[in-house]
C-alpha cells in the first residue's frame, strides 16, 4: 500500500516562504507523474504544479515564478519550494502520485497524502 507522508508547512507571514516535502512510502514503479494539489476553505481543490517522471513540471498560473516543483527520484519524493507567499497561498496542500499499476491488465492509479496546513498571515 502506498502512502505519501508530507512536512513542511506551518505558520508564515506574507512574503515569506515555505518548503514542502512528500515522500513515497516504498519504492515505486511506473509513476507517470507527482505533484500538489491545494484546498482553501469554501473553494474547490486546484492544480499547484506537478512534475512528470521525466522533470517536465507544470505550474497553475497564480504559481508560476513564485513556486518551484522538484523531485528526488532515488527517494521517490517531490518537494514544492513556494516563495513570496500571499495570504491567498493558504489552503491544506495535498501531495498526488499518478502511476500505472499492472495487476492483470494496466489501469492508472492516484494516490493522495493526508495534507498539510500552510497558513500566510502577518
Amino acid at each position: 500500500q502506498v502512502q505519501l507522508v508530507e512536512s513542511g508547512g506551518g505558520l508564515v507571514q506574507p512574503g515569506g516562504s515555505l518548503r514542502l516535502s512528500c515522500a513515497a512510502s516504498t519504492t515505486i514503479s511506473n509513476i507517470i507523474r507527482m505533484g500538489w494539489y491545494r484546498q482553501a476553505p469554501g473553494n474547490e481543490r486546484e492544480l499547484v504544479a506537478s512534475i512528470t517522471s521525466a522533470g517536465s513540471a507544470n505550474y497553475a498560473d497564480s504559481m508560476k515564478g513564485r513556486f518551484t516543483i522538484s523531485k528526488d527520484n532515488a527517494k521517490n519524493t517531490v518537494y514544492l519550494q513556494m516563495n513570496s507567499l500571499k495570504l491567498e497561498d493558504t489552503a491544506v496542500y495535498v501531495c498526488n502520485l499518478y502511476r500505472l499499476v499492472n495487476d492483470g491488465g494496466w489501469r492508472d492509479v492516484d494516490y493522495w497524502g493526508q495534507g498539510i496546513q500552510v497558513t500566510v498571515s502577518s
